[in-house]
């Protein structure tokens, strides 16, 4: 039977028969039937396909070819998105018809039919369509992003008829069909996935062509070409058997203005965003009265001229600052553990443009770049963020939608993202607060960041002996981490989901043994800083000496003040940790005495486990040591860590965040720093 008529068979006679499973798929109601929510029992995934083959045989034929039945047969926890056979029958003509791909004619595919896909399609195709976790669309709202077997994320949303998408195209059309490995959902498109890099991809959407134009005459879109790591060293002592990534993926985000955006603020073509660009990048090196601290510091001078593939030509610095080398979905820009509920969520992140960063501010469920309040990590009441603080700036909204590449996303904003003079001397003129593994792209890209354990361990899945729900690194997975001693640091990785860990964002970067290595510190604008490191403090934690250069070699770095001896809580004299709400004045006067000995209590903003009610502040293993107060520059630093205790094979070093405060929150005249 040819491909059409089996398409004709099953519109006419299928759907009639299977009506109550699967809905109509041209149907656009705006409400879900109740008839199409199911628990079966007795069935795996495997089962559920099988045992309708009338709708899911190409799906399954797919799944069988690719060696994943043996997985969706057996125990686990498993969300498959599965769609029907003409579902599968449309991509497979959209795949043979598809001229555009001029290096593989018809996809690689062979013949248009289920047996001419190809080995390396199918595994692919069936990857993307399982994740290893189990999320009912009760899980998935707007944003919500879905790791899948193929190692990329899939993004649900709710459309204006209240159904849930995935990837905006493919609409679940039966929910939540719950088996004994997971949980079934059937879907009317094949998920659309691309495997074009971050410009080809650009160039696919319209309405970025202005944007694209000028990503690629500056040169900065053949910056985003790269997928993966070349290679990874071995790990040679895995004896707690963590789960070891094979591989690192390469990934960068584009926030870009769309072309409406460009065209509200003037710009209807190519010369107009270079006008643009020179006008809001053009003095910012001045010496008088320039904000770009680096440029200026180091005498570099931005040019205006028409070679836009300098680094330093206004335009090149214009697109630069919309480039993270990270790969992050709208719904992690954001991430959200531990925290307490009146504070305000924020991730910083470092942009191409040499040594910048852009705040991202969660407010009203919204996502904002560079949102600005008055006197930020400043109040003017005990124990409360305070009232003196003004909107001086909304910030520029992402929208609630993204464009996936194979190495990337490109996410949509609603006004023109400039590094102009409030972002250094307005948005970052506050405590500065990164979480260890916000300044770890890898970790983002490869969807390791905060981890359910059940993912973990179905990573695990099949190598003897490895049950653990913890990761265990390379030493040259991160670019930000420099290891030098090999394997005698242990680098993990410890998610903490399932955990009460009274950790910022309840994860972090444990090195284990004789452990000699140094993080790449973010990068700030021009000041003086107290330079402060959050952690636990306990008997497995060593004692640990403290360098600071201005790049990774060891020569360059000078030793700072004495060793920190991590075992001692804040109960030890030497640290004199009181418990602040058994004070009359919340533990003001403490928080002077310890500041005095280079501690802080630990934070108010999260809690000991999600929806705790110990914060860091009222928990005397959380801690802050104060590193160092000196003046620190825009650009390269290398904050070293070196135990002192070389003869522990199982000491410990916890880093869980890192501090930069400037002196006009730490020693303001008018208000205090905030407890938050």
């Amino acid at each position: 039977m040819t491909l059409m008529n089996k398409m004709k068979t099953i519109s006419k006679c299928v759907w009639v028969a299977f009506l109550p499973l699967c809905m109509a798929l041209a149907s656009c109601s705006e409400k879900i039937d109740d008839s199409n929510l199911y628990t079966f029992t007795g069935e795996t995934i495997e089962d559920f396909l099988t045992n309708r083959s009338e709708t899911f045989s190409d799906f399954n034929y797919i799944i069988k070819r690719a060696g994943l039945n043996y997985n969706l047969s057996a125990y686990g926890t498993y969300t498959c998105f599965a769609p029907t056979n003409v579902a599968v029958e449309q991509y497979i003509d959209s795949l043979y018809d598809d001229t555009e791909n001029k290096e593989f004619a018809h996809n690689g595919m062979a013949s248009r039919s289920l047996e001419g896909l190809s080995d390396s399609l199918c595994l692919d195709i069936a990857k993307y369509h399982i994740s290893n976790s189990k999320y009912l669309t009760t899980d998935m709202s707007s944003g919500t992003t879905i790791s899948t077997f193929l190692g990329r994320d899939i993004t649900t949303s709710v459309d204006s008829a209240g159904r849930t998408c995935v990837n905006t195209y493919s609409i679940i059309t039966s929910v939540d069909n719950e088996v004994e490995n997971g949980v079934v959902h059937v879907i009317d498109n094949v998920i659309r996935r691309s495997n074009r890099q971050m410009a080809g991809e650009m160039a696919k959407h319209s309405e970025y062509s202005l944007f694209y134009e000028a990503l690629e005459r500056t040169g900065l879109a053949d910056s985003l070409s790269k997928t993966k790591k070349a290679s990874l060293n071995a790990v040679t002592n895995n004896t707690d058997n963590y789960y070891i990534p094979d591989e690192c993926k390469i990934g960068y985000t584009i926030l870009a203005e769309t072309n409406d955006v460009l065209n509200l603020n003037g710009i209807n073509n190519f010369n107009d965003l270079v006008n643009y660009a020179n006008k809001i990048y053009g003095n910012c090196a001045d010496a008088s009265n320039g904000w770009y601290d680096y440029f200026r510091d180091n005498g570099i001078k931005v040019s205006s001229g028409n070679d836009y593939t300098s680094r330093y030509n206004a335009l090149n610095m214009f697109i630069a600052y919309h480039i993270l080398k990270y790969a992050v979905p709208i719904s992690n820009l954001v991430y959200d553990r531990n925290q307490v509920s009146s504070f305000s969520l924020f991730e910083y992140y470092e942009t191409m443009l040499p040594y910048t960063l852009f705040k991202v501010t969660r407010a009203a469920g919204n996502l904002y770049i560079n949102r600005y309040m008055t006197n930020s990590t400043l109040t003017n009441q005990v124990a409360r963020q305070g009232n003196n603080h003004t909107l001086m700036q909304a910030g520029i909204l992402i929208t609630k939608q993204d464009v996936s590449a194979i190495n990337g996303y490109i996410h949509p904003i609603n006004d023109m993202l400039v590094y102009n003079d409030i972002v250094p001397k307005g948005v970052l003129n506050e405590r500065l607060r990164f979480d260890d593994t916000s300044f770890q792209p890898e970790l983002m890209t490869n969807s390791l960041r905060g981890i359910a354990d059940a993912s973990v361990k179905a990573l695990n899945s099949g190598v003897q002996g490895r049950e653990g729900n913890w990761i265990r690194l390379p030493s040259n997975y991160f670019n930000n981490l420099k290891v030098y001693n090999g394997d005698n640091t242990q680098v993990r990785y410890l998610p903490g989901r399932s955990n009460s860990w009274s950790n910022y964002q309840e994860d972090e970067i444990l090195c284990i043994g004789a452990y000699d290595f140094s993080f790449r510190l973010p990068p700030i604008p021009d000041g003086t800083y107290e330079l402060r490191m959050g952690y636990t403090a306990n008997g497995n934690r060593g004692m640990v000496q403290f360098y600071l250069g201005s790049s990774s070699k060891q020569a360059s770095m000078k030793a700072l003040d004495i060793p920190l001896d991590m075992r001692r809580t804040g109960s030890d004299v030497n640290v004199g940790w009181t418990l602040y709400t058994s004070e009359q004045d919340n533990g003001i006067s403490t928080d002077k005495e310890m500041h005095n000995r280079g501690y802080m209590r630990g934070p108010l903003c999260f809690t000991l486990g999600v929806g705790g009610s110990t914060t860091g502040r009222s928990n005397t293993e959380n801690l802050r040591r104060i590193i160092v107060k000196q003046q620190f520059k825009q650009g390269e630093y290398w904050l070293r860590f070196k135990t002192v205790l070389p003869d522990n094979s199982s000491t410990q070093f916890h880093l869980d965040y890192i501090e930069f405060c400037p002196a006009n929150v730490y020693n303001n005249a008018t208000y205090v720093e905030d407890m938050f």
